[in-house]
């Protein structure tokens, strides 16, 4: 092993990773440690052939002291000694943990990022490279099976991904540990190492120090075999998630807050896909999925989706409603702003009126009677007492004269009759005469107006729907 050989085999694993290119900008993290310093000295040792410009970033996470100062002080002799501009930070962990109740390595990781994003911003840097290597993927790996059950976690630390200007790069995902030091003693490099590695208060510590040795003595490549397992499973999910994206804008109807399908529809694919799904679904109506989300709301999903009961609402964090209601579920929020309609007259004509799911409810004069459908209601001008109109949701007691019928029917009976979901009917916009009489459950059902004779003119309603309220297979 000598200096050439690292660049075998670190070069071929970066260029079939398309982790470099020529006359590329090259931000690199380091902190003084064994790992960190191999990989600045590895892009100078690059640097030349590929006409790289490289710089280095080093913190000062503020938890040790002087001690973490000297690192950072060292950090920026030796790129004053290798001729490569420097940028030092102080990041205040303590303070962001204080701030956002985060534990100790979460908030340094985010401060972290955060002034590699800027850095990165403020070069117009191509590459964030990190150093990362193969212990550290199989501590990841193991670390995310003892928390986590989900497969798409076993694809590990990424080789790339976007990041700010360009992309994190992790070119050392390729060697072990144990060649890392074999390589920084052949480069003559004196690493400076954070004590608290040597820790095992912290679960990936008690991993590094404690497990991966007795497996790496059965399996002395155990980082390569856990790196193409990685690399494997990263490209099985990334396929998996184009097919569920595609499955998604065929299957679930989404407006804002909310989101619907027809059971059967999803039912038809793939339990692969399924899931996946309702991971996206949850990804849309989240800024951020809770870390209370667990794999129990999963398994509560899928038995809803698989009962015979006809109506069921199960409950997810942050006041989001899974309903299923016949032959749907939809997802909603608790809450619903209709704010700007309800009880709202509708004396101003013409006039459009933009309802809480999207869909609109247009008004206009009209000489004659146009088509009727269940999205028109004509009411003769003549017929005063109605006016002004108004629309509101409904009320407890909600009666309405259907034509055809023997009196009225409750708007609640009608609901079940249609099968509205649950979670829509609150909702529902209906048309009220200024005596109270219901005219229009809008959409559904339509009030016998009398008398019925020919109009000089006529008040012209038009509901306008979103795909969002395909509710009823009737």
């Amino acid at each position: 092993m000598n200096q050439s050989s690292l660049e075998k085999q670190v070069l071929p694993f970066m260029e079939r990773h398309q982790l470099i290119h020529r006359n590329a900008t090259v931000v690199i993290g380091v902190s003084g440690g064994v790992d960190s310093l191999l990989l600045l000295k590895y892009y100078t040792v690059l640097q030349q052939e590929w006409q790289l410009h490289i710089i280095a970033v080093s913190m000062d996470h503020g938890l040790r002291g002087d001690e973490a100062a000297r690192d950072v002080t060292y950090v920026e002799q030796i790129c004053k000694d290798w001729g490569v501009p420097f940028v030092g930070r102080k990041i205040d962990v303590k303070e962001r943990k204080r701030h956002h109740k985060e534990g100790t390595q979460q908030a340094a990781r985010i401060l972290r990022y955060q002034v590699f994003e800027e850095i990165m911003k403020q070069y117009d840097a191509d590459y964030l490279a990190l150093a990362h290597h193969g212990d550290d993927q199989v501590e990841t790996v193991v670390m995310r099976m003892l928390r986590q059950n989900n497969p798409s976690a076993l694809t590990g630390i990424p080789i790339s991904r976007a990041f700010a200007s360009g992309f994190i790069v992790r070119p050392f995902l390729c060697l072990s540990k144990a060649e890392i030091y074999q390589y920084a003693h052949i480069f003559g490099l004196q690493a400076r190492e954070d004590p608290s590695n040597q820790s095992s208060q912290y679960t990936r510590n008690y991993l590094r120090n404690q497990v991966l040795p007795l497996l790496k003595k059965q399996e002395p490549q155990l980082h390569r075999h856990v790196q193409e397992m990685t690399e494997r499973l990263t490209e099985d999910q990334l396929y998996l998630m184009k097919q569920a994206e595609k499955v998604m804008a065929e299957t679930i109807t989404l407006a804002p807050q909310s989101a619907s399908f027809q059971i059967n529809e999803l039912q038809s694919y793939p339990m692969a896909l399924q899931r996946r799904v309702f991971h996206l679904i949850l990804s849309y109506l989240y800024h951020k999925v809770p870390s209370a989300m667990t794999l129990q709301h999963e398994k509560d999903f899928f038995h809803l989706l698989h009962t015979d009961r006809s109506s069921v609402t199960i409950d997810f964090p942050s006041g989001l409603k899974v309903t299923k209601s016949y032959t749907v579920i939809s997802f909603h929020f608790l809450t619903v702003d209709h704010s700007q309609w309800e009880g709202r007259q509708l004396s101003k004509i013409p006039d459009t009126i933009y309802l809480a799911d999207g869909a609109s409810l247009q008004i206009r004069y009209s000489a004659s009677y146009v088509k009727d459908d269940t999205n028109t209601l004509h009411i003769p001008v003549e017929l005063t007492s109605l006016f002004p109109l108004s629309v509101r949701t409904r009320k407890p007691g909600d009666k309405i004269r259907i034509k055809g019928l023997q009196g009225r029917k409750k708007v609640k009976d009608i609901f079940i009759d249609e099968k509205i979901p649950l979670e829509q009917r609150d909702n529902w916009p209906i048309v009220v005469g200024s005596d109270g009489q219901l005219l229009w459950l809008v959409g559904l059902r339509k009030a016998e107006i009398t008398p019925l004779y020919e109009a000089s003119e006529y008040v012209v309603l038009h509901y306008i729907e979103t795909n969002n309220r395909r509710h009823h297979d009737a």
